[in-house]
């Protein structure tokens, strides 16, 4: 089934014709990190995402992630349960995994069963290391996966271990943007084809990806394996973030010479030394003189200072900060639900537009049986 055999059903249902993935039919086996958000992006885009869950799953209060979709829970080991899940996958045209390599085949609802009887599904598969290779069977997390890939050895100050980032690299970035990618490609193809196909989605995988600039960037000799000595580690003075009189701290951005310029005259760095911009050996001098200046005022201050100059300096900014900032707010990027303030739906489309639905939960096994039926 494609996309558009399900246009009618969904402008049958207002609350469904929202968003370019409108008609798109997603069953989605509940789990951990990225692949609920993958299925919150593909809710938010229009599409109708039914979640599955284990019987007497805890839900966090107020969690954000699992909008837009309709939830049910399914023992996946009891017979009539995984028959139910089956009837499902059959009707719809994504199904969304992350559990590790084998267990959907032993629950009867691997791809090769699912694809046999509907040959235009598209199965995609959520994992950190991939349905193959040495590790596919072994644990891991955020931290191991960008570990493995390069990101998180280039990530910290020079001298001392490894910065851990928020779990956005691996999870989100490497899970679940290539997993929405990847389903929206295999549709694409479906929609031509009418075959469907597995999507593998590991996130070492695409992180080892995402690395593709740094890795031409080592081969051309214009990156250094220690961290803390390139441009965009923050071995660079023009390139960092720095703490301000109070505490708080400042993001620098300015590469480029009309904005280092810019930068330059704004924060009194007059200095010919300061010409050396490009020269990696006056980084640490120039980096100690920026922080030394930057700590002569508090954020606010130079957030006036820099105001409306273009250099690419921004504030860095809290979760709650950043939600109530005017940029975000004028461009309508900010949605409060339920009391809880969150993004909006992301990118954002000129006609077809994405909105946030809050989520439900069937009440009965026969709404869910009648879930998908015309």
């Amino acid at each position: 089934m494609t996309a558009t055999m399900h246009e009618t059903e969904a402008a049958a249902a207002p609350d469904l014709a929202r968003g370019p993935l409108r008609g798109v039919r997603v069953l989605e086996f509940a789990g951990l990190g990225p692949a609920p958000f993958a299925a919150m992006m593909l809710a938010d885009m229009g599409a109708d995402v039914v979640r599955l869950e284990r019987p007497g799953a805890k839900r966090r209060a107020r969690d954000i992630i699992l909008r837009g979709r309709r939830s049910f829970a399914l023992d996946l080991k009891q017979p009539d349960d995984a028959a139910c899940a089956r009837e499902l996958a059959l009707r719809a045209d994504v199904l969304i995994e992350g559990f590790r390599p084998g267990v959907m085949e032993r629950l009867g609802l691997g791809p090769q069963p699912l694809l046999e009887a509907n040959p235009a599904l598209v199965y995609a598969r959520m994992t950190g290391w991939g349905q193959t290779g040495p590790l596919a069977l072994h644990g891991g997390h955020d931290i191991n996966y960008i570990a493995l890939a390069g990101a998180l050895g280039a990530i910290g100050p020079a001298g001392q271990p490894p910065a851990v980032p928020l779990n956005l690299i691996g999870d989100y970035g490497g899970g679940s943007l290539f997993l929405v990618v990847g389903i929206l490609a295999a549709i694409l193809e479906s929609r031509r084809s009418g075959a469907g196909q597995v999507v593998d989605c590991a996130i070492c995988d695409n992180v080892l990806s995402m690395m593709s600039l740094f890795h031409a960037m080592a081969a051309s000799g214009t990156w250094h394996p220690e961290r803390g000595a390139n441009q965009l580690d923050g071995g660079s003075h023009f390139y960092s973030s720095y703490e301000c009189k109070d505490g708080r701290y400042i993001a620098v951005g300015a590469g480029e010479p009309q904005f280092y310029e810019a930068f330059r005259r704004v924060a009194g760095l007059s200095d010919p030394l300061f010409d050396r911009q490009r020269d990696p050996a006056a980084w640490p001098e120039l980096r100690s003189r920026v922080a030394a200046v930057f700590r002569t005022r508090t954020r606010a201050e130079w957030v006036a200072a820099f105001d409306g100059v273009d250099a690419c300096v921004t504030p860095v900014l809290t979760l709650d900060e950043s939600l109530a900032h005017p940029h975000f707010n004028d461009r309508q990027r900010v949605a409060e639900i339920d009391g809880i303030r969150q993004a909006a739906p992301a990118p954002a489309f000129s006609r077809t537009r994405s909105a946030i639905r809050p989520g439900s939960v069937f009440p009965s096994r026969e709404a869910l049986a009648s879930c998908w039926s015309t």
